[in-house]
């Protein structure tokens, strides 16, 4: 019995983090601005990308993004971003203006990033990452970089948008 008890408790684990649960707060650094807190967009759906300044697939994937929120504001979507590489900080005003047109993107550090995400990195990850958040605040889902849905982002995000936006 004693064997099967961690086993167990692997697969409660991944059961409960698979389930919608309440999203955790994550405080994001603006940058010369009041922080933003992902709380205050209850009522919305949030699309949260979580990035590395010097990642290629991050500095597309936030290009990507400019054209889901302007085509996904109006059902109540917002897309809310945030750097947590160690060049965050320095690096967030040069990715803004470079990759980042139409929604929100501060910084954050990779330790607060990791807790926030939960057991899903526990082996590791890959960037971009993006978590779904629906309108009472529930974390749907968390896709990292090598999850499926970025096999073909557009058609899978804006599946998932239509359905949490219905």
């Amino acid at each position: 019995m004693r064997s099967i008890l961690p086993l167990l408790l692997m697969t409660a684990q991944l059961f409960a983090w698979q389930a919608p649960r309440p999203a955790p707060e994550l405080v994001i650094h603006m940058d010369g601005k009041p922080d933003l807190r992902l709380g205050a967009y209850r009522g919305k759906v949030v699309m949260l990308a979580l990035l590395n300044t010097g990642c290629e697939h991050c500095q597309h994937f936030a290009q990507e993004l400019s054209g889901l929120q302007k085509d996904y504001a109006q059902k109540g979507v917002q897309v809310v971003a945030a750097v947590f590489d160690a060049q965050a900080k320095a690096g967030l005003a040069k990715f803004r203006e470079k990759f980042v047109k139409g929604y929100p993107v501060g910084y954050s550090d990779e330790e607060t990033v990791v807790q926030w995400i939960g057991p899903a990195v526990e082996q590791g990850y890959f960037v971009p990452i993006l978590a779904f958040i629906d309108k009472r605040g529930r974390l749907v889902s968390v896709h990292l970089g090598d999850d499926n849905l970025f096999q073909d982002p557009e058609r899978n995000i804006r599946a998932k948008l239509d359905q949490l936006t219905r």
